[in-house]
């Protein structure tokens, strides 16, 4: 699609989305451009990050002469290296998130492999040796790592570096690439990380959507509630970090043969009311792409009556346990095992099959399950319960996460799960 913002809004709204998401601190990182007429528009030196201004975004034109209030980034040169040894590249990515800082003192990159989307997404990884910040020496040891075909660039004590062919894709690695970061960091405190062949990447990569294209009539009121309550809980989603800008799916059922669906390769966060898909039987609405996982939302929807709104995500500490085979018990807090019961584990691409089979892994008493290598399915009675459902599965694995630094977990007994049951009516 062809872009129609000005570098300057792009940088200014990229930077704070970073800044909220606490990926780079007030003094830390900076983000470029190169337009089509060869300048460089890139963030300020010295310029609070958390309340950057298009004012202050400055552009470095081709000839050398620099146009701002501000200086530009001390990092400059690294900025003008990659581009001289990219062509390709047209939008940059620096900053010092945690977990891949984590990496860069200790001199390894992360391992994309853990999921599929993760892989497609932050291209080939490299890493480059340390050189002073803002000298030649760094634009140089970047570069060439660059050079030999890398998109995601993890720097030798200091931090990250990714390119892409604009700003919103440098954007969508950088958060990819920090997220596989922070899984693995919580995966190794689980146990024996499990990463995917290409076989596996294969099967994921390959899957299709086949819907016929249908123009369907005016929305009920019924249909826009649920358009602008999708679209708020996955927005909600993605602030919290349940959900990334290229990860996750979420539905929500509108009748017995329809529902709406997040549409695929769209940013979560950047969603409107008007971009979720309607799905109805065979047919998708026209002039729209819905997500992959819709065939599986619809054998969800087709088994289970009582479901009434589906999410598959990413969370974090959800997702560690997806890619280990350490259980996912949720018998910790009375709140956890009420809300979600008894958590399965779906083995690895049951829910890219074409039979529907990932439906038999939901139920009234397992609304909830990991899935091997690819996060979290939750499922509700409505938008709400399911956002809710999400919110608690991420907390509760969270919570048995950081309990490994403090001793022995001790679940809650079966005696303590029947009375739960008899006074909540579980099933």
């Amino acid at each position: 699609m062809r872009n129609t913002q000005h570098p300057r809004d792009q940088i200014m709204q990229t930077m704070d989305r970073i800044y909220r998401y606490r990926m780079t601190t007030t003094s830390g990182g900076n983000l470029s451009i190169r337009d089509c007429e060869g300048n460089i528009w890139i963030s300020p030196a010295r310029v609070d990050k958390g309340n950057l201004t298009r004012g202050d975004i400055v552009c470095v034109r081709a000839d050398g002469t620099v146009d701002g209030v501000h200086p530009p980034s001390s990092e400059l040169p690294f900025h003008q290296a990659i581009y001289g040894a990219r062509p390709d590249i047209r939008a940059i990515v620096h900053a010092h998130p945690v977990a891949l800082v984590a990496f860069s003192i200790c001199r390894q990159m992360p391992n994309t492999r853990l999921f599929h989307q993760a892989h497609a997404v932050c291209g080939k990884v490299g890493f480059a040796p340390y050189a002073c910040p803002g000298s030649a020496a760094l634009g140089q040891s970047i570069a060439q790592t660059f050079a030999q075909g890398c998109d995601s660039v993890i720097l030798e004590n200091h931090g990250v570096v990714v390119g892409g062919s604009d700003l919103p894709q440098a954007f969508q690695r950088f958060e990819a690439f920090e997220f596989a970061g922070k899984t693995l960091i919580k995966a190794n405190q689980l146990g024996q990380v499990q990463f995917l062949d290409d076989h596996q990447l294969a099967q994921a990569a390959l899957r299709s959507v086949d819907f016929d294209s249908f123009e369907p009539p005016e929305a009920s009121p019924v249909e826009l509630e649920l358009r602008k309550e999708l679209c708020d809980f996955v927005r909600r989603g993605c602030r919290q970090r349940l959900l990334i800008s290229t990860e996750g799916s979420f539905s929500a059922r509108v009748d017995g043969e329809s529902f709406l669906i997040t549409p695929t390769q769209q940013d979560r966060e950047l969603l409107t009311p008007a971009d979720f898909v309607l799905v109805r039987g065979d047919q998708r609405e026209s002039g729209k792409r819905a997500s992959r996982a819709a065939r599986a939302h619809q054998a969800i929807y087709q088994r289970h009556p009582h479901v009434s709104a589906i999410v598959f995500a990413h969370p974090v500490n959800a997702t560690a346990f997806s890619v280990t085979d350490t259980p996912l018990d949720v018998r910790t807090i009375p709140e956890s095992y009420v809300f979600l019961r008894d958590v399965q584990r779906v083995p690895y691409g049951v829910q890219y099959g074409s039979d529907g089979s990932i439906s038999q892994y939901i139920s009234d008493a397992t609304p909830a399950a990991v899935l091997q290598n690819d996060g979290v399915l939750v499922t509700g009675s409505s938008v709400l319960d399911a956002f809710d459902r999400l919110e608690v599965l991420e907390s509760t694995a969270e919570a048995l996460v950081n309990a490994r630094a403090v001793g022995q977990v001790s679940t809650m007994s079966d005696a303590v799960i029947d009375e739960l049951r008899a006074a909540f009516h579980l099933p």
